[in-house]
């Protein structure tokens, strides 16, 4: 396969496949807080990615004030930046329910449009305020570098701390929707609202803290990707289409669903990148997807309901 030896292939399909696992990542991020908003709540959020804008630029801007006006405090600002990527975010997502969303449900159409015009409005407040170029946050020194398992293989230490950070905000996330009472009112309310409404939930709490927590994981997912790209105002838009693709290939309100669907898409297009263009990868990860769907239009796991 192009002159490489097996040794050679094999490390090439390590460091892309670590790639990957970057990307899935990113994807899983996103996808998560689409799948609470798209998958229990039907709402299709086409600003969803200008959360994840949000929540990088939170980040270069943290990084930015730490570098300029407190040095001392670079190599401790991470975290902060992830928990205020979160915050803007969740407040934003918050907002933007209160004033619009709550109008618009079961009306998919309607929601589409008008969040769409809502991410062109993010877009241009970033352009205003950050300029049209892309910028990029400074890291702390402790996710710089890489671990060398072997001579021909390199694991870069922020792809590690992705890795850690997505493993346990998916954990939090399941015991969030599946183990705790503000779950159950969440799933609740998705099954029945008004036999939810009867027995004492408020449905409109429901709708607007959980729209606004999916905002919110988006805005973590902003924090994280400021450690494998830049920034710009329409970062956001070019992830919202696979993001997208990542739920309803999973199945819409499968958290195991989601998971599996990242992974599978952000792996096929890194491992397919390496040995075609970007945009070739992307077209037969696009066709694989649409094969599995015309087997399974539910999705790769479908949620059992009593009918």
């Amino acid at each position: 396969m192009g002159g490489y030896s097996l040794t050679e292939l094999g490390s090439i399909f390590v460091m892309q496949g670590f790639s990957g696992l970057s990307l899935f990542c990113v994807f899983l991020l996103m996808a998560l807080g689409l799948a609470i908003i798209f998958g229990q709540m039907g709402v299709i959020n086409m600003a969803h990615g200008e959360f994840l804008t949000m929540g990088a630029y939170s980040t270069y801007f943290l990084s930015s004030l730490a570098d300029s006006k407190f040095p001392g405090f670079l190599n401790y600002y991470f975290p902060f930046a992830i928990l205020l990527g979160f915050v803007v975010a969740f407040i934003m997502g918050y907002l933007l329910e209160l004033v619009m969303i709550r109008h618009l449900y079961k009306r998919p159409l309607d929601t589409l449009l008008a969040t769409w015009g809502v991410s062109l409005v993010f877009q241009q407040v970033f352009r205003s305020a950050f300029g049209a170029r892309e910028v990029s946050a400074t890291l702390p020194p402790w996710l710089l570098g890489s671990v060398k398992p072997t001579e021909t293989i390199d694991i870069p230490l922020n792809g590690l701390f992705m890795m850690g950070l997505t493993l346990c905000l998916t954990l939090l996330t399941f015991l969030y929707l599946f183990r705790s009472r503000w779950g159950l009112r969440v799933r609740a309310t998705t099954l029945n609202r008004v036999m939810s409404g009867s027995v004492g939930i408020n449905t409109k709490k429901v709708d607007r803290l959980t729209f606004a927590l999916g905002c919110g994981i988006a805005g973590v997912a902003g924090a994280v990707f400021t450690t494998i790209a830049s920034t710009g105002p329409t970062t956001g838009s070019l992830y919202i289409v696979d993001t997208f693709l990542v739920v309803v290939f999973g199945g819409a309100a499968s958290l195991l669903g989601t998971i599996a669907s990242a992974f599978s898409i952000a792996q096929a297009q890194s491992i397919m990148e390496f040995f075609m263009t970007s945009s070739m990868a992307k077209v037969f990860t696009l066709l694989g997807v649409i094969a599995v769907l015309m087997a399974r239009p539910e999705g790769l796991f479908s949620t059992r309901v009593r009918k």
